[in-house]
């Protein structure tokens, strides 16, 4: 993918970011679409070498005009974190069905072959808990969050079916790196650690995750829209299962933090989000583009506290 005009909704958000300085990189011409709700993650230096529009992707008729000449567009605005979305589950479902129709809309009137759309894992819900999950289990989203995921994903495969026009459905599994904010898990601990404040760990700490290193994800999202035709799903998973708890401890002792680990109780409106134990299978993935993540959890770490000292 070189030398192409591509549309990046959620654009500067933390996955979108890091899609966007890749995607500049290998050369080509890019346009971000973001509300800039949650700030600016696109370095400066990749800032001057986009083309770049403060625009909610509900706005149809802005999509529709900003996507024109695009070969593929990459769909990844979205709400994003459990509290805020557990608070705002209408605007969460609205933001997610009616950014996902102005995309669909912008792509058939404008000719745009391709749409890349960020899912999620959360589709899976609290199915599978004693293995990994594949794209061939039977889903089961509980929030409005992951089902506006589904359903999106749903309506790509009718727009294949109906316009013939290609889409890869992504779902990331707990996706981490630099430039991601205090909404998620893991610069919320390194937050904490970093001020000597307690660590906050929801519930025994023993449910597990499948971190993903941003990098990985962003290179897996770029193959797949390379090589994937018709309609797809795929997980981006890292396939290795880590406690919060684990986490927490891991963070705390890299940052020689002298913070205490408090273990409290979730609020109830968090219910359907915690789950027990979730980690994917990248082997759909692997099959075919030759390639899944392995960035390890403590790499990823170690990552992220050197780019805090810098």
């Amino acid at each position: 993918m070189i030398d192409k005009r591509i549309v990046i909704t959620g654009g500067a958000g933390f996955i979108g970011s890091h899609l966007t300085s890749k995607l500049v990189e290998m050369g080509n011409d890019v346009v971000v679409i973001d509300t800039l709700i949650r700030g600016n993650k696109i370095p400066k230096d990749v800032l001057a070498k986009i083309e770049f529009h403060k625009v909610d992707v509900a706005d149809k008729a802005k999509v529709i005009e900003l996507t024109k000449g695009a070969d593929i567009i990459f769909h990844f605005a979205a709400i994003l974190g459990v509290d805020i979305v557990a608070d705002n589950p209408i605007e969460t479902m609205e933001t997610e069905v009616n950014g996902m129709q102005s995309v669909a809309q912008a792509a058939i009137q404008n000719g745009i072959s391709k749409v890349v759309y960020a899912s999620t894992s959360g589709v899976y819900g609290h199915l599978a808990l004693e293995k990994s999950v594949d794209e061939e289990i039977l889903v089961d989203p509980r929030t409005s969050y992951s089902m506006a995921k589904r359903y999106n994903e749903i309506y790509l495969a009718s727009l294949y079916e109906e316009k013939g026009i290609s889409s890869v459905a992504l779902r990331f599994f707990n996706i981490f790196g630099i430039r991601q904010d205090n909404r998620m898990v893991i610069p919320r601990f390194f937050e904490q650690a970093l001020n000597n404040e307690p660590i906050t760990v929801y519930g025994t700490g023993e449910q597990t995750r499948d971190f993903t290193y941003v990098d990985d994800a962003v290179k897996a999202t770029i193959l797949l829209a390379q090589k994937a035709h018709g309609f797809e799903i795929f997980n981006v998973a890292n396939e290795k299962e880590a406690t919060i708890g684990t986490v927490a401890e891991r963070i705390k002792a890299i940052t020689n933090s002298n913070s205490e680990i408090h273990h409290i109780d979730a609020p109830s409106k968090r219910y359907d989000y915690e789950i027990g134990r979730r980690y994917g299978s990248s082997a759909k993935l692997l099959n075919h583009v030759g390639y899944k993540p392995s960035t390890g959890l403590d790499e990823g770490l170690k990552v992220i506290l050197d780019s805090m000292s810098n």
